[in-house]
C-alpha cells in the first residue's frame, strides 16, 4: 500500500510542472503541533535535513509549534540525522510516574522532567542551533493576555473558557486572551505575513533559547507556563499551537528568488489546522490562498490503518498505557520504524515528480 499522499496548493503545482522541485525550491520548512503524532514524522525529517537540503546551499526559514520547534531546532544541530535519532528515541521514553501519595502526575513535574530533557538535550549545543549558516529557526508561543497574563488556578480556565468562545466567533478575536509570539534566530524576519493573527517577534538568543522551546511545547493545564522569557514582554507563555496549531499562515518567504518559494512542509494529516482551538471548527479546516505555495507530504489514512491500534500515535497513548511504559514503547517504537516507508516514496517521487501522483490541498 502506498504510504505517502503528496498534497500541493494550485501555485506549487505549476512550479513542480514547469520546474520540477529540487532543494534549492525550498525557502520554508514549517513543523506543527500535535505531540507524539509527530513520531511519525522522523524518517522524513532525517532524509530532508540529512541527505535532500545538503544538495543546496540558500538559506531556509524553519518554523516550528510545540513538538515541531522540538524538531526544526533539532535539525539546525550537526549531523542532525544522529540528533533526530536521539529526538526520537528521547520522546518514545519519557515517562512520568506520580509521586508518593499523588494519584496522577503534577503539571509541575512534568514541566520540571521536561526542562530537564531539554537541557540533556540541547545543553551545551545552542550556539549551533542559532549559528547555523543556513537555517533560520523561529519558534512560536503563545502569550497570555489580560486573565491570561499570569498563570492562576482561578483565572486560567476562565481565561481559556473565554478563548474558546471568542474563537469560536472569530479566529482573530483569539486575540483579546492570547497573541502569537515568534522567537527568531539571526535577526531573521517572520517568513509570513502576520496580520492575520496579534504577533510580536522577538530575538531569538543563548538566555532566551531554552525557556522559548520549553513555552512552545508547553500545553496548558498538562506543563506549567513559563514566565517572563528573557528579552521578550512579560508574562506566561504557553504552547505555540494553541495559537498556531498547524501553522496556517500566509507564507512569503522568497529564498533568492520566486524559483525558489516552495513551502515544504512534512505534516501527519492533510488538512492544516489554524489553532489548537479550531480542531472542532471543521469549516477552518480548508485550504486557503495561504497554502498556495506548500506542498504537504501526510500519511494516506489508509496506511494509518495499518499502524498498531490502527492511528498514529498520540496523547492518549500515555492514559492507555498508563504505567506500562514498555508496551507503549514498543507500540510507539513500531510506528516510528513503519515511518521509513514515507520518506522512501518521497525519495522515489524526487527521482521523477511525476504531477500526477500530486492531490490538491
Amino acid at each position: 500500500m502506498q504510504a505517502l499522499h503528496i498534497h500541493a496548493g494550485p501555485k506549487a503545482l505549476v512550479h513542480i510542472r514547469e520546474h520540477g522541485i529540487q532543494p534549492e525550491h525550498i525557502g520554508v520548512i514549517p513543523g506543527a503541533a500535535g505531540g507524539p503524532k509527530g513520531l511519525i514524522l522522523g524518517a522524513l525529517d532525517r532524509f530532508i535535513f540529512g541527505h535532500w537540503l545538503t544538495q543546496s546551499l540558500q538559506p531556509v526559514d524553519l518554523v516550528g509549534a510545540s513538538i515541531g520547534a522540538w524538531r526544526m531546532a533539532t535539525a539546525c544541530l550537526n549531523n542532525p540525522v544522529a540528533a533526530f535519532e536521539r529526538l526520537e528515541r528521547d520522546y518514545i521514553h519519557q515517562h512520568y510516574e506520580p509521586l508518593p501519595g499523588q494519584k496522577r502526575v503534577s503539571a509541575e513535574q512534568v514541566s520540571e522532567a521536561f526542562g530537564q530533557s531539554l537541557q540533556a538535550f540541547y545543553g551545551g549545543r545552542i550556539g549551533e542551533v542559532l549559528s547555523h549558516p543556513r537555517y533560520r529557526l523561529h519558534i512560536v508561543t503563545s502569550h497570555g493576555r489580560n486573565v491570561l497574563h499570569r498563570e492562576h488556578s482561578v483565572a486560567m480556565p476562565l481565561g481559556y473558557a473565554g478563548a474558546f468562545l471568542s474563537n469560536a466567533v472569530h479566529r482573530r478575536a483569539l486575540g483579546a486572551w492570547l497573541e502569537r509570539v515568534v522567537f527568531s534566530g539571526q535577526g531573521a524576519p517572520l517568513p509570513f505575513d502576520a496580520t492575520d493573527f496579534r504577533t510580536r517577534m522577538v530575538n531569538l538568543n543563548e538566555d532566551n533559547f531554552m525557556p522559548a522551546l520549553q513555552a512552545s511545547c508547553s500545553i496548558p493545564f498538562a506543563l506549567k507556563a513559563v514566565h517572563d522569557i528573557p528579552g521578550a514582554p512579560k508574562g506566561a507563555y504557553w504552547d505555540g499551537g494553541i495559537t498556531d496549531y498547524h501553522l496556517h499562515l500566509n507564507w512569503t518567504a522568497r529564498s533568492q528568488g520566486a524559483d525558489r518559494a516552495l513551502v515544504l512542509y512534512p505534516h501527519f494529516q492533510q488538512a492544516v489546522v489554524p489553532g489548537w482551538l479550531d480542531k472542532a471548527l471543521k469549516w477552518r479546516h480548508g485550504a486557503t490562498s495561504f497554502l498556495d505555495s506548500t506542498i504537504v507530504l501526510a500519511p494516506n489514512p489508509e496506511w494509518v490503518k495499518t499502524l498498531p491500534n490502527g492511528k498514529l500515535p498520540d496523547r492518549q497513548d500515555f492514559m492507555t498505557y498508563d504505567r506500562d511504559l514498555a508496551w507503549r514503547v514498543k507500540v510507539w517504537n513500531a510506528a516510528a520504524r513503519a515511518s521509513q516507508q514515507l520518506a522512501d516514496e518521497f525519495a522515489q517521487w524526487l527521482n521523477r515528480p511525476d504531477p500526477a501522483r500530486i492531490q490538491p490541498l
